[in-house]
């Protein structure tokens, strides 16, 4: 199919199938054929296999099955409630990789699974194959209640080739020549479908084209840095298509009533995860493609930079430091964005020595000082001519090669930059050997960034079993890996942290993401909210933004917002590009209680108040496959058709419900489901549900507690920097608060190492124990 004019750098091409002519006729230039029948079906009990043999005509006499495709379509029990379904045309086409990583930590048994010639039934999840009178369909369908779960009905399989072959005789020869597989799943009256990655625009999908495909868009785009080939539906099934190359999906839009899959290749295989609820969705879900680990205790705390373009240096870093303490302002970590390298030396791993003169002795000042925790630094996979490293890396073979043998570079972000090539296990312990210069002196962690625009065409890897196409988003995984790996050997698998841009499916072992760069408006955090959103129904636990906006000088009115909706995020890192996120510098340091100093100052003391709360949620949501925050109120609320609507507020764990305010003037509309609600600040009880209508200062947003909840508290007292996220809460308790609870309530007392050591519960006289 024909691309954008930057297809070469890895943008989002334009839709696989598009478009047909209505209901009825396919497009002009594709020659479509579909599964008419179901001719055989083949069932196998040693892998619990059910295979449909399916011409694309109706066979009425032998010679009707000749000159006629078939498509199969295997269908396979795959751990309870999972089948995968796999469709091909030609069963020849070599498998290409690379593919994803499943079952990291171990595949599940297949558990009760039973086959037959008609059905094939995995947990509670059943195919049935439907054949009345010759017609095609297979039903998948709650096996114990019979409910429908989605289907493949007539004419939803089939395959493309575009431009059209006049006979067949012209497909001996298939260059020049395109060829899709696709399948359409129905869609409920109703159903909304979600997730898909990080994803800024609609939260419901339906209606849309979504190309999974890695770009660098900005938050006020389509394109999306984080594509995940995973979506959940409202109806409490989800679909994880299990392809890194370009998957189109027409949802609701092609046919208004069928989500269609389509890819570039012979044959097309998918997940269908049955929950029924969302959170067990996810759950099985990242049993195929991984969970997130445990985040350290510190990662949790305000992560401030120096912004993208500023100029910065020692001094201005030490400035901002004592700023923040001299505020009252409690700080964990200091990022060093872009510019703490030499201007056309990106990436190349060495601290300006203009700007720094001893980074090593520099950061161990701060860190003595207390006035930092942890050190973070920027980097990208890139490597710009002009630096040293780029002319060791190019002679040694690290870079990607165009498929002449020259190093693949373009001037597009850095003059001449080449791309290292981590399918060479030698450039990968290279690359570990830069990381760790940067380890020797005082860094902790790192910001990934880039690692979108992969080139797709006349390039070769070095691993050149690795097909070009599937390169693309996979790239994100492998980039990721790498750095995650390198600070897990040096500090642990527990304080290993990353804070990424790009990712796939199963980067969420190898936490955490931020969601890019957005503007500086109400629109754009609004933005944010929807990619969280999308982004924790796609597997990952933990993710943050850019408080305040990335894009330009925020208003500190927006500042203040965001820094409230920021603050309530799992991590939390104020972030700009031309200009610095400090608050005193955003309203002239104003020192009223609703300057941006206070604002900031009463939020990050509030985090760390709720720690206790937050970090045992954060355990859980790990080990069950969850986001922390931002969780979507449907995972909560299921079965409330209102959820399913809600995409400007969300849950921060199972217990609090946070509306962000977009408006200047407070002014803010949210929704509370069923039950009563706590309003954190000043007590009142709301029975839900429903929509409520709020003011508030910029000291406060709409923030409720949900009937039921024990509530552990940290304690007020102040902390050292590096002391307040890295103590022993569960020996630290400062206040237990309870909300409309009944007896068996409890909340879990939970170590930093992740450990639970006791549950406080309410007991049948309404009294606690446990603690």
């Amino acid at each position: 199919m024909d691309f954008d004019s930057e297809k070469n750098g890895g943008s989002t091409p334009l839709s696989l199938l598009s478009h047909p002519t209505g209901m009825w006729l396919t497009a002009a230039d594709k020659h479509i054929e579909y599964a008419e029948t179901i001719y055989s079906t083949t069932p196998n009990t040693d892998t619990n296999t059910l295979s449909l043999l399916c011409p694309t005509k109706v066979i009425r006499g032998r010679g009707d099955t000749l000159n006629c495709p078939t498509l199969t379509i295997d269908i396979s029990a795959v751990y309870p409630d999972v089948l995968s379904i796999e469709v091909t045309h030609w069963a020849g086409e070599r498998r290409r990789s690379p593919s994803f990583e499943l079952f990291p930590d171990g595949a599940p048994p297949t558990g009760k699974a039973s086959v037959s010639s008609k059905e094939l039934v995995s947990g509670r999840l059943r195919a049935r194959v439907v054949d009345t009178d010759g017609a095609f369909g297979v039903e998948f369908e709650d096996g114990s209640s019979g409910a429908n779960v989605t289907a493949l009905r007539a004419r939803s399989v089939g395959f493309a080739v575009t431009p059209p072959p006049g006979n067949m005789i012209e497909t001996a020869d298939m260059r020049g020549r395109e060829h899709y597989v696709f399948t359409q799943t129905e869609l409920g009256v109703g159903e909304s479908v979600h997730g898909l990655g990080e994803r800024f625009g609609a939260w419901n999908r339906v209606g849309q084209n979504v190309k999974v495909w890695n770009g660098d868009g900005g938050t006020s785009s389509d394109q999306a840095y984080k594509n995940v080939p995973f979506w959940l539906s409202s109806r409490g099934y989800g679909v994880f298509i299990d392809t890194p190359d370009l998957v189109d999906l027409e949802i609701g839009s092609e046919r208004c009533c069928r989500v269609q899959t389509a890819v570039k290749a012979q044959r097309l295989k998918w997940y269908l995860i049955y929950g029924p609820t969302p959170k067990e969705v996810l759950t099985k879900y990242t049993i195929l493609t991984g969970k997130a680990p445990r985040m350290p205790a510190w990662s949790y705390g305000l992560w401030l930079t120096t912004s993208f373009t500023t100029e910065y240096d020692e001094k201005t870093v030490t400035g901002f430091l004592e700023g923040m303490r001299k505020r009252a302002i409690p700080l964990e970590v200091f990022h060093y964005d872009c510019f703490w390298l030499r201007a056309f030396h990106w990436c190349d791993f060495v601290f300006s020595k203009e700007h720094f003169p001893d980074p090593k002795a520099s950061i161990a000042r701060l860190k003595e000082q207390k006035l930092i925790n942890k050190v973070c630094v920027w980097i990208n996979p890139y490597l710009g001519q002009a630096s040293p490293v780029f002319a060791e890396a190019a002679e040694k073979g690290y870079l990607l090669k165009r498929d002449n043998g020259d190093v693949w570079q373009w001037d597009l972000w850095q003059a001449g930059m080449g791309l290292v090539d981590f399918t060479n296990p030698e450039a990968v312990t290279w690359y570990i050997g830069c990381l760790t210069s940067l380890f020797d002196v005082g860094v902790d962690t790192i910001k990934t960034d880039f690692g979108e625009r992969i080139p797709t065409e006349g390039v070769q890897w070095h691993d050149r079993t690795l097909d070009p196409s599937r390169m693309h988003n996979y790239y994100a995984y492998i980039y990721n890996r790498v750095v995650y790996d390198a600070l897990a050997a040096r500090y642990g698998p527990n304080d290993a942290v990353l804070f990424a841009r790009t990712a796939t499916t199963g980067s969420q072992r190898f936490p955490l993401c931020w969601g890019g760069d957005c503007e500086s408006t109400p629109a754009a955090m609004a933005e944010s909210v929807r990619g969280g959103l999308s982004l924790g129904l796609s597997g990952f636990s933990y993710w943050s933004c850019d408080i305040g906006g990335f894009e330009g000088a925020p208003e500190p009115w927006i500042y203040k917002r965001w820094v409230a909706f920021g603050l309530l995020c799992s991590h939390s890192r104020l972030h700009g590009s031309g200009s610095y996120r400090v608050p005193w510098v955003i309203d002239n340091d104003d020192t009223s209680p609703q300057g941006a100093t206070a604002v900031l100052r009463t939020f990050v003391r509030l985090k760390r108040r709720l720690m206790p709360y937050i970090y045992a949620q954060a355990e859980e949501a790990a080990r069950m496959g969850w986001p922390v925050s931002l969780r979507a109120i449907a995972l909560e609320f299921p079965q409330d058709p209102t959820s399913w609507f809600l995409d400007r507020q969300f849950m921060l764990g199972s217990q609090l419900l946070v509306a962000p305010v977009f408006s200047e003037d407070g002014d803010v509309e949210f929704y509370l489901p069923e039950g009563k609600w706590t309003s954190w600040w000043d007590g009142t009880v709301v029975q839900g549900p429903r929509w409520r209508r709020e003011k508030h200062n910029f000291n406060t947003l709409p923030l409720y507690i949900r009937e039921g909840t024990v509530l552990l508290l940290g304690s007020e007292e102040e902390r050292e920097v590096g002391e307040g996220f890295g103590y022993d809460w569960s020996a630290n308790i400062g206040e237990i608060q309870t909300f409309e609870t009944k007896a068996g309530d409890s909340a879990a007392v939970v170590k930093p190492d992740g450990t639970e050591t006791g549950r406080i519960t309410i007991d049948d006289d309404g009294s606690l124990s446990g603690f």
